[in-house]
């Protein structure tokens, strides 16, 4: 069957079906299944024998890589590759040149044991972050289910449990979860772009197309399917193990059925399968650009890192630069004294080992016995010395050590974690992140689009008024105020007109309401059902879906639904949509006695005030029910000639009511600087009712004044010329008074979104949150910034557009996670804020002790030690602090607003004078100060006052941390820090470790065990740091230049390029390891995220439209006048430069930067 449905489609697909098996039926006897009753799930033998023979519906995942692997993987870092060959030439060097041989080798090792440390700790880190994708994958992958027929019952299961054989029961908005045949349905339209490339929905029927893929998605209908592969055999499965780059058992297959191929039908099926395939039956491979631009975030961190890399450079070449011409000048041109000692014979020799004190007759004649000697004396040395190269090698790793330091190599850490720890946190809100940084771009939302039904709304439905034979009843009304043939009309017309799977199941304890399974406006119409007394299930057993002879299901342009059976006198169509709509389509109605009357146009404008308008007014979702009869089969493909001359049965309104906790979230949103628009199928004055329940509009009475809610109609001849074209301008002038769009389309959706998205009406561009649950919805989802699909009511089609899941489709959710999105950009900015102070005061110590003594005050490993210390566990401690309802109290961000706000920078410029000033002191002045020996330059082996030097240090760091717990000039940086057990541990761990540090390093470390009063010094000066800190916070930020901006410009081509060969690892990190979907996609196994790996061609391409002669996926929506509206669509895939490392191949696809996606190939 894979054969088949790889190389035939449309009636050569039926034809060869019914050649080979002789049709759906005996293929179903050869696999052993059958078409009413499905497969027999208690045969454990046969059901085994299945998955022996065809395999399961699951592709396992390509393994993880290992903790070794993400420790090479982290060795690639060229600041610690120069500083492994630096430590390795300086433990030569101390073993051979060196005179004290036995202890030269110790900073050399103590280097690369330090470089060992950093190494693990961030490939320990990456493989954490692994299993927690990982882990959050297996939970979408878990919750994947379908609809399937076993044992004659109608089962949900895992669609990893799907068997060939297998009778699936799809529906709109389903993925197909395998390939099968088509048995039976109503009106099915598939989406095959994501493998065909065809942008036509494509018609589904047992007489002219019965061939279904796995991987293309329900856009109208619903049908059951003979499922005939599974798993890697399937069509999406060939594709996606293509796509992970294992080619080797589809090079096995493909060479197994090309020899058996009909060239006729390879040659002309290939040429019109869309542009997919190409002569060895493999997709196509071209490089994408990334799905959307930079999030906001992301690119701040980069121009950031650049201008942090120059800061670095700079100050690593000056270090190094003023360490070797001091070094030159003192010994070369000036000299050094040195022991100079004569012999008997007028010969001399520079003897470099002894001191001053050491240069006498009695250590030169006590020397080996040397009696030669005549005069030792101090003389000025200028020559050179092999020592030297020792004295070199460290003023190279100095230099390379300040580098290290002035690169926050914790921030790309920060962030993930940052992001990572959100994202499990925000799964107790409800909200399930697909792409990660989806996260923080939801904290600068500007505007969120949003349903109403289910989101603003309970989605608890009920019927609550209605319309019979000629009388609004605003209650239920009972069965005796209805005649039995009115009621067994409208229950067969609910029943019936529906689809199967909405059901009402009893409530399973006394006291509790109905469980609603399926369409909620459907439940709540066969609920009314059961309340006038009919049984929905008896009608459906009567009129089983097998004997539908035809079925328009409901969809955005036809707003209504309607179903026809065969009657004995002919056909009867029911008919169901929005009021005003299928009452427009009635040309009578039932009167008093339940028989049929004339409807005038008075008679219309009556119910539409009276009754439709009504209902609407009491925030009511009004439905019509209506059917004809037909004596002789009209033509059903005209649909327009069908569905009108309807007779009017009834018109019910539904209630939804306000979720209780909506209107506050939207009073929060709006004080946070977010604008709430309400985009909802209702008609304008339920809309409005609702907008003003929930506070998007203001609660007046009369008319909306200002443009405040549109209907979909007028929102589209507003925003477009009379070509049909959309014109930006006009669309300026009307979305920023815009705050609900009624009886709108999924089309209006997306030109709202793309419009707000593209307006350059105000100075920072806006970034738009959109929601949906319909197939329709894609388009404005993956347009969006981010998408937010509906977990409960939302389609396979829509999650997988989407970045987050609403477990609960609740619009609270939304708020929370705009909330977890600041909170991810503040623990960053406070990262920030801790880190860059630690490196200006390091990179500026280490320069000016270089100038004035030759020597860095901090030796390489305790600056790789603060290195580790303030990276890895500061971004930790930082970058999981919990979100407080006060960051609802601030505006968005905005794209332009720097990264490194004027208050962030007055306290990094302030924290940074007073450690400077400190270290400075105790730097020059600490000899009297403290009362020691001597100076930490005149011996090379660790001192007292290199190590209080040191000690001191770190001190400041630790309290500045507690300092940077606040970035927005609040004093009270203890507030909350008993709610990050983490932060606290971090401290305590960190103040441990470095007291271990200080009494038990030794040469290795350069330390040398303190007096306790040179604790008490160390302590207390580091605690100055809080003091300081709120006289910090007196400083007002207007002291800081509006010009001196960090992370904010847009950065060029040319900077680009530099940093990738520069900062290779860190702007990689930042750049690719923040993205959700990029993560998702090296972690996952989540079978609906492979299959989204194939859509990406068709979901990228919604962003702009195409320059190009490629095949493009269109949106259209027919307008008034029946003219094809074409939106911004399909942008081909732009050629990238490689990344470094990546080789210039395009049947290789690397799923950690996703440089790659399936697409059609140009026509």
């Amino acid at each position: 069957s894979r054969w088949y449905q790889r190389r035939v489609r449309g009636i050569d697909g039926k034809n060869k079906l019914d050649e080979e098996y002789g049709g759906a039926e005996k293929l179903a006897g050869l696999l052993k299944s059958n078409l009413q009753s499905g497969i027999d799930p208690n045969n454990i033998e046969d059901i085994e024998n299945r998955k022996t023979t065809f395999g399961v519906n699951f592709i396992p995942p390509k393994p993880p890589p290992s903790i070794f692997a993400l420790m090479w993987e982290a060795a690639q870092d060229v600041t610690l590759i120069i500083l492994v060959v630096a430590a390795v030439i300086s433990i030569v060097l101390g073993l051979t040149v060196e005179e004290d041989t036995k202890s030269g080798w110790i900073e050399g090792a103590a280097i690369l044991i330090s470089v060992c440390l950093v190494i693990v700790v961030t490939a320990g880190n990456d493989w954490s972050k692994e299993r927690q994708f990982r882990s959050l994958q297996s939970q979408l992958d878990d919750d994947a289910t379908i609809s399937i027929i076993r044992n004659g019952d109608s089962v949900k299961v895992f669609t990893k449990e799907i068997l060939v054989g297998d009778i699936i029961q799809l529906g709109y908005g389903d993925i197909l979860p395998a390939d099968g045949i088509y048995l039976s349905g109503n009106d099915l339209s598939i989406d095959e772009s994501t493998l065909t490339g065809e942008t036509d929905h494509i018609k589904k029927s047992t007489e002219k197309d019965p061939m279904l893929l796995g991987g293309t998605s329900v856009m109208e209908g619903s049908c059951k399917m003979l499922v005939t592969a599974v798993g890697p055999n399937s069509q999406a499965g060939i594709i996606i193990k293509l796509v992970e780059g294992d080619d080797d058992s589809d090079d096995d297959s493909d060479s197994s059925s090309d020899e058996d191929e009909d060239p006729k039908a390879a040659e002309n099926g290939d040429e019109e399968e869309g542009k997919m395939v190409n002569g060895t039956g493999k997709p196509k491979l071209v490089k994408s650009t990334n799905k959307k631009e930079k999030s906001v975030l992301q690119g701040k961190l980069t121009r950031l890192a650049i201008q942090i890399g120059y800061f670095g450079t700079v100050a690593a070449v000056l270090t190094i630069l003023v360490l070797i011409i001091k070094f030159c000048l003192s010994h070369f041109a000036f000299g050094v004294e040195k022991c100079k000692i004569t012999y008997s014979d007028s010969t001399y020799l520079w003897n470099h080992a002894l001191s001053k004190e050491e240069c006498d007759m009695s250590t030169v004649h006590a020397m080996n016995g040397n009696a030669t000697a005549e005069s030792a004396v101090i003389a000025n040395f200028k020559g050179w010395v092999s020592a030297y190269m020792t004295d070199l090698l460290e003023f190279f790793i100095i230099g390379v050590t300040v580098l290290v330091v002035a690169v926050p190599e914790g921030l790309p850490l920060a962030v993930t974690i940052s992001l990572a720890y959100s994202v499990r946190k925000m799964m107790k809100d409800n909200n399930l992140v697909r792409h990660l940084d989806a996260c923080e771009t939801m904290g600068n939302a500007t505007a969120i689009c949003s349903d109403k039904t289910g989101t603003l709304t309970t989605n608890r439905m009920s019927v609550v008024q209605s319309f019979f034979l000629g009388k609004l009843v605003k209650h239920v009304p009972s069965r005796d105020m209805l005649t039995p043939a009115v009621v067994d009309l409208f229950s067969k017309g609910v029943a019936i007109n529906s689809s199967y799977s909405s059901k009402v199941i009893p409530a399973e304890a006394v006291g509790n309401l109905p469980r609603h399974l399926g369409n909620k406006t459907e439940c709540a119409l066969i609920q009314f059902c059961g309340e006038l007394g009919e049984d929905y299930e008896k009608i459906r057993k009567e009129y089983p879906e097998e004997d539908f002879h035809k079925v328009y299901t409901f969809n955005s342009t036809r707003k209504c639904m309607a179903t026809v059976l065969k009657t004995e006198t002919g056909f009867r169509m029911f008919v169901k949509g929005a009021a005003e709509v299928v009452l427009g389509r009635c040309d009578s109605i039932l009167g008093e006695d339940g028989t049929p009357v004339a409807m005038t146009p008075t008679t219309f404008d009556r119910l539409l005030i009276e009754v439709i308008e009504s209902m609407a007014g009491d925030a009511l979702r009004t439905i019509c029910l209506a059917y004809k009869d037909f004596t002789e089969e009209p033509d059903w493909e005209d649909e327009h000639g069908t569905l009108k001359l309807l007779t009017c049965i009834s018109i019910v309104g539904i209630e939804d009511p306000v979720r209780p906790e909506v209107p506050n979230a939207i009073i929060s949103c709006q004080k946070a600087g977010v604008t709430i628009r309400m985009v909802t199928g209702d008609n304008l004055i339920t809309a409005r009712s609702i907008a003003k329940k929930c506070g998007i509009l203001p609660d007046t009475n009369g008319e909306d004044q200002g443009g405040h809610i549109l209907e979909g109609k007028t929102f589209h001849k507003l925003v477009h010329d009379d070509d049909g074209e959309f014109n930006q301008d006009k669309f300026d002038v009307v979305w920023p008074q815009l705050r609900v769009l009624a009886r709108s389309s999924p089309t209006d959706k997306y030109v709202l979104v793309t419009g707000i998205i593209n307006s350059k009406l105000t100075k920072n561009r806006e970034v738009v949150a959109v929601t949906g649950d319909g197939t329709n919805d894609a388009p404005a989802l993956k347009a969006a910034d981010v998408g937010f699909a509906m977990g409960i009511a939302g389609t396979d089609v829509a999650k997988n557009a989407s970045d987050i899941i609403l477990t609960d489709d609740n619009f609270t959710s939304i708020v929370k996670a705009c909330m977890w999105g600041r909170n991810v950009y503040d623990s960053i900015s406070k990262f920030l804020q801790f880190q860059l102070t630690v490196n200006v005061v390091a990179v500026m110590l280490c320069f000016i002790g270089s100038c004035a003594h030759g020597d860095s005050p901090l030796k390489a490993v305790p600056m790789l030690w603060v290195n580790l210390i303030m990276d890895t566990f500061a971004s930790l401690a930082l970058a999981t602090e919990p979100p407080t309802t006060d960051l609802l109290k601030r505006k968005p961000y905005g794209r332009t607003k720097p990264l490194i706000s004027r208050t962030m920078l007055k306290n990094i410029i302030g924290h940074s004078l007073y450690q400077l000033v400190v270290m400075l002191v105790v730097l020059f002045y600490g000899k009297p100060l403290f009362k020691l020996d001597y100076w930490s330059y005149e011996k090379d082996d660790p001192t007292t006052h290199g190590t209080l030097l040191f000690n001191i240090f770190v001190w400041m760091q630790i309290f500045n941390e507690i300092n940077s717990r606040k970035c927005h000039g609040e004093r009270n940086v203890f507030k909350g820090i008993f709610n990050n057990y983490i932060f606290v541990g971090v401290i305590v761990g960190t103040a441990i470790a470095q007291v271990i540090l200080v009494e038990f390093g030794g040469k290795a470390f350069s330390t040398v065990d303190l007096s306790w009063q040179h604790w008490l010094i160390s302590v207390g000066i580091g605690s100055g740091e809080l003091l300081w800190g709120q006289v910090v916070a007196t400083v007002p930020k207007t002291v800081i230049p509006t010009g001196l901006r960090l992370g904010s410009q847009p950065f060029t081509a040319e900077e680009q390029n530099q940093a990738r060969v520069l900062w290779m690892r860190s702007l990689k990190r930042v750049q690719h390891q923040i993205r959700v979907a990029n993560a998702f996609k090296k972690a996952g196994h989540e079978r609906h995220r492979r299959l989204s790996l194939l859509a990406e061609a068709s979901s990228h391409n919604l962003r702009t439209s195409p320059n190009d002669g490629s095949t493009g996926h269109w949106w259209t929506k027919k307008s008034d006048s029946d003219t094809s509206v074409k939106l911004k669509g399909v942008k081909p895939a732009q050629q990238q430069p490689l990344l470094e490392g990546e080789e210039d191949d395009t049947k290789r696809v690397d799923l950690v930067y996703s440089r790659y996606i399936v697409y059609p190939t140009p026509q």
